[in-house]
């Protein structure tokens, strides 16, 4: 795009305001998969006390994520996705469409932010699981030759992305931020085998800055400030995949 490029704002009086969402990476790969591009959901918004409340369905054709991992596992994605909505934040952000003769033109004014996160579930947890165990799988392997190689190989004392990584650090500090969904992946994955973490297990895990391990935490879950788990953090009700002690001790008492 030139610096001096015209932009076309003929359109721009008949447009209506438009939103800026934030999808999950597997759902708009699954968007792709359409044939007919405008009929990849439902979307739904409602009001309840006052505040708007909106959710996105997908196609239930679209829900099957197919060969995932070594295995080629067939899963099926979650179909639910509420919103988290943000407010623009005094920002003034815009939406450009570029067409094929490099003509530019502005489409609209974004007026709310928003986040399309998916309902937590056992389909949703498998699929992290297996993402997870995807990613943290070795990048590189050893193999043994059955003949020495003949072409010229020097060895690399420490790869380019490593010195860059290192010197990212030293400039960021010990730790360096990671996207927002893998922190909380970490975190889901961690909560699946323990129900309280103090905040040190948890850096731990996560490799994280404490502040902003701190601000994911306040989305998805609860700081107990008192009673035998004080100073831990569990996850909040509508996130949690087991009983409470008291839920389990209800149910021993019926």
């Amino acid at each position: 795009m030139s610096d001096k490029a015209e932009v076309n704002l003929s359109g721009i009086k008949q447009s209506q305001g438009v939103w800026l969402v934030k999808v999950p990476k597997y759902l708009s790969q699954q968007w792709n998969k359409a044939t007919e591009k405008e009929k990849v959901g439902k979307l739904t918004i409602e009001k309840k006390q006052g505040k708007a409340e909106v959710c996105f369905s997908l196609d239930e054709q679209l829900t099957t994520l197919s060969s995932l991992g070594e295995k080629g596992t067939s899963l099926q994605v979650p179909r639910d996705h509420p919103f988290t909505m943000h407010t623009v934040g005094g920002q003034t952000l815009a939406v450009f469409t570029q067409n094929d003769t490099d003509e530019i033109s502005l489409e609209g004014m974004v007026v709310q932010r928003a986040e399309c996160r998916p309902a937590v579930s056992d389909s949703y947890m498998k699929l992290k699981k297996l993402q997870i165990e995807e990613s943290t799988k070795p990048q590189r392997l050893s193999q043994q030759l059955e003949k020495a190689v003949t072409t010229i190989f020097k060895p690399v004392a420490n790869h380019t992305v490593n010195v860059k990584y290192e010197k990212k650090k030293k400039l960021e500090g010990k730790m360096v931020r990671a996207e927002r969904q893998v922190v909380l992946d970490k975190l889901f994955s961690a909560f699946e085998r323990h129900q309280y973490y103090n905040i040190k297990d948890l850096v731990d895990i996560t490799k994280q800055p404490v502040s902003y391990l701190k601000e994911i935490l306040r989305e998805i879950g609860v700081y107990n400030t008192r009673g035998a788990h004080k100073s831990t953090w569990e996850l909040k009700p509508e996130y949690r995949h087991y009983q409470s002690a008291e839920e389990e001790e209800a149910m021993k008492t019926a």
